[in-house]
């Protein structure tokens, strides 16, 4: 029996579909009253639980070989003291709890969905798994979280339980039920409401691509290890024009100067944590200032130890669109465009 926490979440719905694929047998832990849609009529064992609660854990991996620990709180805003704790305890203590119990049930191997955020930054080179994450730059309590996350798991590698580290960069694909972030921004793209975009770039990771690290390193990978995932470094116009490729609409014609909306999401979110705080947030100055990094990554670890190919971010792009249809979030729509003339013709169609 194989236990995936987070089923529900882009990267869980994906990775679940894939082992059921394989014909393993797979225990969801989900929560009462979250969107559990993205597991819908699967041949799946649910178990209801919070992370923050140990006793549920504790019972969620009883009789498990292995488990995928996918489920964080994700966040781009700083948000006020009560969003800091809630990422802290569901994030950090979550992983404690989960690490505990499957220490104490004699699970064989647990495989952590890391992230890219919490991997150190060099000015010079593309980010690889020995840069240590530096703390003191303005960072967002999410990074913070899944930095202290990796502790722990190396911790409990110490405590004797054997933890592989699966480090997540930006995933583009389907079965993105909630949807993510970069989900909604292809929903809105393709449906006309995006109306600007600012230049930047960063590492996407095709879903395919990131389940299938997952596997390899369940399989593979050695304990106390973490292991980069990656499919392809993008910048925001290459992006954007796998979008058009795949859309048949146009790009925005506004391109914003990264300095100007920088600033204008600074005050924009500062207003919307102090007044909404639980409204989405878009253009964050976090989420800014992460383009404007151009970060990439150096996945050779993953390559030479594990044997991970990357597939293809256009065939992601594609399939994420294909997904968003199927779900009524995008309406179909046709159109030929011509180099240096615009869109000629458009039809929509179911």
């Amino acid at each position: 029996m194989i236990l995936v926490t987070g089923g529900s979440g882009h990267l869980g719905a994906n990775l679940v579909r894939r082992l059921l694929d394989d014909g393993q047998a797979v225990r969801v832990l989900v929560r009462h009253g979250s969107d559990n849609t993205a597991l819908t009529g699967l041949d799946i064992e649910p178990v209801y639980g919070d992370l923050r609660d140990l006793s549920a854990i504790m019972a969620a991996v009883r009789g498990c070989e292995r488990v995928y620990h996918c489920a964080a709180k994700v966040s781009t805003i700083s948000g006020n003291a009560h969003h800091k704790r809630e990422i802290y305890e569901c994030n950090v203590l979550g992983t404690r709890h989960l690490l505990q119990a499957a220490l104490g049930a004699g699970v064989r191997r647990v495989v952590v969905s890391g992230s890219f955020s919490a991997v150190g930054a060099h000015p010079s080179q593309p980010s690889d798994e020995s840069m240590p994450f530096y703390p003191f730059e303005r960072t967002l309590p999410y990074a913070y979280s899944k930095a202290l996350v990796e502790h722990e798991c190396l911790q409990a590698v110490v405590e004797g339980l054997d933890v592989v580290l699966a480090t997540s960069c930006a995933i583009v694909g389907p079965y993105d039920f909630k949807p993510s972030r970069l989900g909604k921004t292809l929903c809105d793209f393709a449906n006309g409401k995006l109306r600007a975009y600012i230049p930047g770039g960063c590492e996407f990771v095709a879903a395919r691509d990131i389940v299938q690290g997952h596997l390899l390193a369940m399989h593979r990978g050695r304990p106390g290890q973490r292991y980069i995932f990656s499919t392809q470094f993008l910048t925001v116009d290459e992006l954007l024009g796998i979008y058009e490729a795949v859309t048949g609409r146009p790009r925005p014609w506004l391109r914003l100067p990264p300095a100007l909306m920088a600033g204008l999401a600074g005050v924009t979110s500062s207003v919307m944590t102090h007044f909404f705080p639980q409204a989405p947030q878009r253009f964050t100055p976090a989420a800014v200032r992460i383009l404007s990094q151009y970060r990439r990554a150096d996945c050779s670890k993953a390559r030479n130890e594990l044997g991970y190919q990357p597939t293809s971010l256009v065939e992601a792009v594609r399939e994420a669109y294909e997904f968003f249809v199927s779900q009524g979030k995008i309406a179909r729509r046709t159109s030929v465009m011509v180099p240096g003339r615009g869109r000629q013709r458009e039809a929509h169609g179911a």
